[in-house]
């Protein structure tokens, strides 16, 4: 891949900084889009960061989850318990597509949840990492 034009990526760092939260949840899809070192770093910022708007956050995990970085694992785990709907189940499908396997054990529990879309969201990314849950008997 291409290094992304530094203009374009100066531009969305700033707005990813900013105040305005549209232009901040525009700039997490974007900077998932172009791609690149900085914008995987700016991405896990993002998703890390507990004061984030919850639907910036749930776009920066998505975005991680499509550019399958291994860096943004850890991260990722700890978006598993944010606060919100969209950070864990996004988090949780990024996860089952990076395919680390050290994700396996924070989806298990997230299958305990009372949440359904959650516990969906950690069947489908633990059956991308190949791992077989038991049916009950």
């Amino acid at each position: 891949m291409a290094d992304p034009d530094p203009k374009i990526m100066k531009q969305l760092l700033a707005d990813l900084r900013g105040f305005d939260k549209q232009k901040r949840r525009t700039a997490v899809m974007k900077l998932g889009m172009v791609g690149g070192d900085e914008a995987v770093r700016a991405l896990i910022m993002t998703v890390r960061n507990d004061h984030e708007d919850l639907i910036a956050r749930g776009r920066a995990a998505f975005m991680l989850g499509q550019l399958r970085d291994l860096r943004a694992v850890e991260p990722l785990i700890q978006a598993l318990t944010a606060p919100g709907h969209q950070t864990p189940v996004f988090a949780a499908e990024a996860l089952g597509k990076i395919g680390d396997r050290r994700a396996v054990m924070p989806l298990i529990a997230l299958m305990d949840s009372d949440n359904e879309a959650f516990r969906e969201a950690a069947l489908e990314a633990l059956r991308r990492l190949g791992y077989k849950l038991r049916q009950p008997e």
